[in-house]
């Protein structure tokens, strides 16, 4: 009982922190109502939340140390985090190098002397994967008789990124000027973004090697841990006080000082949306 009760403060002192360090933080505590979002989204939250839960039980019932319990739970639940960043990076080299293909297949659609609207048509045949929802919907609009430039400003709100809208703004440009020269632009374009790619996935590289360094440091610090914890219970005696709690509560404040430092690492600030993009339009549009 008397270790239920120690688990159960330190899960809601842990709980207490996260709280505080996320409001001065200025991040939301609870997802934002969306009606988008998906149900297995949701039930991987679920899964995270009770493995940080089982996490903080476990080690509060092996130990009977406070900040064990509350630090494990909390560690867990950290994680994810940093697993779903790394998602996210995947997913955006690979929109990224998908709005570079259909930049490409635009130019060689025109190439083959079809004009600009049925070059964009045709494109949607062969779109690319990761923008293929978006593109399917901008020939959806154009089927349903909305105009061209205004389907082409929709398309560049549902791709929400920033090599899309220089090919939106090159494509609307062409629309409104009636330029003769888009398809040398869309080569270049297609370059440039290419490049963007290749320079993401070389930082890409850089990161997972100090992510699987810092990796190893805690997987030895936790099998040390393990170790003593089985083999050497006498040499931990000394965390049993209400000192050796606070000089673990050091201990894992540093390592939580080191994941923060991670996860900003881990963190690409991208360029913001292309600001000439809406000019390009006209206003209203």
């Amino acid at each position: 009982m008397n270790v239920l009760a120690a688990v159960s403060i330190g899960l809601l002192a842990g709980a207490g922190v996260l709280l505080i360090v996320a409001g001065m933080r200025g991040n939301p505590i609870l997802p934002r109502p969306n009606s988008t979002r998906s149900a297995p989204s949701a039930d991987r939250e679920l899964a995270w939340l009770t493995g940080s839960v089982v996490a903080a039980l476990v080690a509060g019932a092996l130990t009977g140390w406070v900040v064990v319990a509350a630090g494990s739970g909390i560690a867990v639940w950290s994680s994810r985090g940093l697993i779903a960043r790394g998602r996210e990076s995947g997913n955006t080299v690979q929109r990224t190098e998908a709005i570079a293909v259909w930049t490409e297949q635009i130019r060689d659609n025109m190439a083959a002397a079809a004009g600009l609207e049925q070059a964009l048509l045709a494109s949607a045949a062969h779109a690319p994967g990761p923008i293929d929802s978006e593109v399917s919907r901008f020939v959806s609009r154009i089927d349903r008789g909305v105009d061209l430039l205004d389907a082409l400003a929709e398309l560049g709100d549902d791709l929400d990124h920033p090599a899309a809208d220089l090919v939106v703004v090159a494509l609307a440009n062409a629309v409104r000027l009636e330029a003769r020269d888009l398809g040398p632009l869309l080569s270049r374009l297609a370059i440039f973004i290419r490049a963007d790619v290749r320079m993401r996935l070389r930082i890409e590289v850089s990161r997972a090697r100090i992510r699987t360094s810092a990796r190893i440091v805690l997987a030895t610090t936790v099998v040390t841990a393990l170790f003593l914890f089985v083999f050497s219970p006498n040499l931990l005696t000394a965390y049993d006080s209400v000192a050796g709690q606070l000089w673990l509560l050091v201990v894992f404040g540093v390592f939580a000082a080191a994941g923060s430092l991670m996860r900003s690492l881990a963190t690409t600030d991208y360029p913001g949306r292309f600001s000439a993009r809406r000019a390009a339009f006209g206003p209203g549009r």
